[in-house]
This record gives C-alpha cells, sequence and structure tokens, in this order.
C-alpha cells in the first residue's frame, strides 16, 4: 500500500530466494510487476534468486504515480538490488521499458552488474518529449497494453500523469547521456512493431554502450509489452541461455 493508495492484486513485488545468482526483473512506465512476473518465475524455476520490486507509485492508482520522481522509480531499483546483493556473487538486470531504461542505470552506476536483457527499453520517445507543454492537462490516455496477443492485458494505469512523464523523460536523458559507461553483456529485445516506445531506440543504445558483447534479438510477433504478448516464452528462452553464459 501507498498512503492511502491500496495495491492492485497482482502488482505485488516477488522475491525468490535461490542459487547465488540474483536477477533485479524490472516493469515498466504506468505498468506492474505482473507484466514481468511469468520472467521472475521462469527464473526462479530455473534455480536464480530474483527480485521483481514494484516502482513506487505503480501498481496503485495513477494519482499515486503523479506523486512519485523518477528518483523514486531508482530507489526501488536500488532496494532491489540490495536484497539480492545480501544473498548472491553476482547480480544480472532484465527490463522492459523503463525498466529497461532503469536497468540500463543500475549497469552505469553498478560496473559489478555481470550482464543486462533489454526488453523494447526506452531512451527516447519524441511524443512524450512534447507532452509535458501541456501545462493544463494533468492526465493523458493509457500506455499500457500495447499487446498484439487476443485476450491478453497489461495490469497498468488507463491515465497518464503528465508530471510522470516529464519524470521519465528526465531519467531516459539522464541515462542516455552516460551509456558509455555500460560495459557489461548486454541483450537487447525489440519487437519490429511498437506503438509506444520507437523501435530505433535499440539502435541509439547499441551504438553508444561500451559493451564488449552486446546483441540485438528482434522479436517478429509481439508489440510493446512483448514479456505478457506471442514471443513470451522465447523471450524467457532466450534469456535464460544468456544468464548461463554471463554468470
Amino acid at each position: 500500500m501507498s498512503g492511502q493508495y491500496v495495491l492492485l492484486s497482482g502488482a505485488e513485488p516477488f522475491y525468490f530466494e535461490g542459487n547465488e545468482v540474483g536477477i533485479l526483473v524490472s516493469h515498466g512506465f504506468t505498468g506492474s510487476t505482473q507484466s514481468m512476473r511469468p520472467l521472475g518465475e521462469a527464473f526462479a524455476d530455473a534455480g536464480y534468486t530474483v527480485c521483481g520490486p514494484r516502482l513506487k507509485g505503480h501498481g496503485t492508482h495513477y494519482e499515486d504515480m503523479e506523486n512519485t520522481t523518477h528518483q523514486d522509480w531508482i530507489t526501488s531499483m536500488e532496494e532491489g538490488y540490495k536484497w539480492l546483493d545480501e544473498r548472491c556473487d553476482a547480480i544480472i538486470v532484465v527490463g522492459l521499458s523503463m525498466g529497461g531504461t532503469l536497468s540500463l542505470y543500475m549497469a552505469e552506476k553498478h560496473p559489478e552488474v555481470k550482464a543486462i536483457a533489454l526488453i523494447n527499453p526506452a531512451i527516447e520517445i519524441p511524443s512524450m518529449t512534447s507532452a509535458p507543454n501541456q501545462t493544463e492537462t494533468r492526465f493523458l490516455d493509457a500506455i499500457g497494453s500495447d499487446i498484439k496477443k487476443d485476450g491478453v492485458q497489461e495490469l497498468a494505469y488507463e491515465k497518464t500523469p503528465v508530471k510522470s512523464i516529464k519524470e521519465l523523460v528526465t531519467l531516459m536523458d539522464k541515462v542516455k547521456a552516460d551509456l558509455s559507461a555500460v560495459t557489461c553483456p548486454t541483450l537487447i529485445f525489440v519487437s519490429k512493431e511498437d506503438h509506444v516506445v520507437p523501435p530505433n531506440n535499440t539502435q541509439v543504445i547499441y551504438d553508444a554502450i561500451h559493451a564488449h558483447e552486446k546483441n540485438i534479438h528482434p522479436l517478429e510477433n509481439s508489440y510493446h509489452v512483448a514479456t505478457l504478448d506471442h514471443d513470451q516464452q522465447h523471450i524467457i528462452n532466450k534469456t535464460l541461455e544468456f544468464i548461463k553464459q554471463n554468470s
């Protein structure tokens, strides 16, 4: 619970204790842990120690999110990282959308991170850069549930706070400016059709990071929330393979 806001069912953080390799799993902007739980459970089933933090202001109500900053989201990640660091010898970070942005941030600030896997990561979204100019508008339409698979819904907010968009833009700018600090092995999944984050974000990230091992893996049959889409099992399989190679 966050203040007077009730935590939505399915948006709870998740923790699985396993072996000495820890995996920090991050959901995206206006979303919840529900979008990453299938990956988290698959990693746990493979024996890893897994933490899926709920980013502050998420999984409750969009008015709750409006009161949080990008620094709050970073803090949520740092707390998850600390939980894993107390239990594990190695940590790998996996993130969707803004979770990918935060994964890059963690790799920039924690050189000891072994590897990162990003799913449709966000580093520049032109449509959002112009949103902060809408000073009279408090909330915009939802951006969640960009999913190709029929009948699947992301547990995400039905409105997007303009104030939060400003915070996301600040976060993306901060992370983009320091991408050269990312040196760990990096796997990037990119949906060929994405209605939230322009797919060219992946190439921008790929070109700027200084990882000796970096790979782009295209997703042919999913939209933005690929972790809940047709390519879910494919992402799980490739990421588990990547984790095994880098831990």
